[in-house]
């Protein structure tokens, strides 16, 4: 892995022309201040279009996840890193779950200990806006709607380990979640679920999009992994970087990976 991304206009058409399908994540990928961005959801249409499934893999919520399954052109949302996934079965939005209803109801009991630990330890502390429709984790907001210094940041993450979880950060929530799940498991188990295929054995026909330490898991696991230009305010906390990077932010980096997938696939048709 790189210690810094090169830039995307300097991939190879070859690996590009090999893409068999996208998983991007969604906040500060495809979205600006909580909206996707409308150059990212042409961007996806367009992607559709051209038979090219895309797959998104959040830590947003399940409940937040639920209208945007039914509403973009994509395949499926894996939500609550890789605990959830959902997506359009016959006319309805069907949720199925990495873990059974028993485990998941054990959890609930540790998660909302964990959960009231960092409230009540951490000054400035609260749970993300959108915890009402979280099943499997717990979120802890430190950018999206209230502020958290990167030492109570650290401080979060460091009791959500304590307690046995895993943590991550993302460019707006710290997540914690019991489980052997994460984004990796989540892309291969949908990918199975819903095309068949074995994303494992082609993870170097798989772009992966990020812009965060969250994305850090798939950046080091695909070899066509992309930052967005939004990527580089975590600089000094990034230990793994994705192959690639673009001279767009948000969705419209999104977009720009788009057009050049696009136009080598055409290229060669």
């Amino acid at each position: 892995m790189p210690a810094f991304s090169r830039p995307l206009a300097d991939c190879p058409d070859a690996a590009l022309a090999a893409v068999a399908g996208v998983l991007t994540d969604i906040d500060d990928t495809l979205t600006h201040e909580g909206g996707i961005e409308p150059e990212a959801l042409e961007a996806l249409a367009r992607l559709r279009k051209a038979g090219l499934p895309v797959i998104a893999i959040t830590g947003r919520p399940m409940g937040w996840s639920e209208p945007f399954a039914r509403d973009w052109p994509i395949d499926a949302i894996v939500a609550e890193n890789g605990a959830v996934a959902l997506f359009i079965e016959g006319a309805a939005l069907r949720t199925e779950y990495a873990q059974d209803e028993a485990t998941r109801a054990h959890n609930a009991k540790r998660l909302a200990v964990a959960a009231g630990r960092v409230l009540r330890e951490v000054p400035g502390a609260t749970l993300a806006r959108d915890s009402a429709g979280r099943v499997t984790d717990i979120a802890i907001d430190h950018s999206e709607f209230v502020h958290l210094s990167a030492e109570r940041i650290n401080e979060v993450v460091a009791i959500m380990r304590g307690e046995g979880m895993n943590a991550t950060v993302s460019s707006i929530h710290v997540n914690g979640w019991f489980g052997t799940h994460d984004k990796r498991s989540g892309a291969q188990w949908i990918v199975q679920r819903l095309l068949g295929r074995n994303v494992e054995a082609e993870r170097d026909r798989w772009v992966y999009v990020g812009d965060s330490t969250n994305d850090q898991l798939m950046f080091a696991h695909y070899p066509l992994s992309v930052g967005v230009a939004n990527l580089m305010r975590f600089a000094e906390q990034l230990t793994v970087w994705p192959a690639w990077i673009t001279q767009a932010e948000r969705g419209r980096g999104f977009a720009e990976l788009t057009e050049r997938l696009l136009a080598v696939r055409s290229a060669v048709r």
